[in-house]
């Protein structure tokens, strides 16, 4: 296993480096010291619970990104994500469950398996400093992106470069995608 993949500590790591949060922005935004923050990110010292809710409150991501860093075999932590060890992340409001294919957080950009309930929608607009890539796998989905709105189907993918975007799912059947999300936003 590379010696950044696969822990909690380069997972938090990478969350803070996609940010652009500096060691001593994040210990003053947890109440800690610069070395306890360093110690965590090389896995040389664990957060408590409560450490790890002011964690993902100030990276904006649901706890559960937090956890699922051991549940591959030895030999394939870091590589292999099996179908039913995928790390859930997102909040699984209005509709979507979202699941994280990639082994960690630690690359320049993560994969996302996202389930699109019948009838569901994320209702606001959301911009990030990011450039995205879906590939729609099953059902359709309307999305708009800068003001343009598409319905997109099986085989068909779209890319989302920073500009403000939003999804529905006015169909009676879920819509399945895979994105490829640059860097990290989980």
């Amino acid at each position: 296993m590379p010696p950044n993949s696969r822990t909690l500590g380069a997972d938090i790591r990478a969350l803070r480096k996609a940010r652009g949060i500096t060691l001593q922005a994040l210990a003053d935004t947890l109440g800690r010291s610069v070395g306890w923050v360093s110690q965590v990110e090389r896995d040389l010292s664990q957060p408590s619970v409560d450490d790890l809710r002011r964690i993902a409150r100030a990276f904006d991501v649901p706890m559960s990104i937090l956890f699922g860093q051991s549940n591959a075999p030895a030999e394939e932590a870091g590589v292999i994500v099996r179908k039913g060890a995928r790390r859930p992340i997102g909040s699984g409001e209005a509709g979507l469950i979202e699941e994280l294919l990639s082994p960690d957080l630690t690359d320049d950009f993560e994969m996302v398996h996202s389930t699109f309930a019948p009838r569901s929608s994320i209702g606001e607009t959301v911009t990030r400093p990011t450039q995205e890539v879906a590939y729609i796998i099953s059902g359709r989905l309307d999305v708009v992106i800068d003001g343009r709105r598409f319905s997109v189907g099986p085989g068909d993918s779209f890319r989302i470069r920073g500009e403000p975007h939003r999804w529905e799912n006015p169909y009676d059947e879920p819509a399945v995608a895979i994105w490829v999300i640059a860097p990290p936003v989980y």
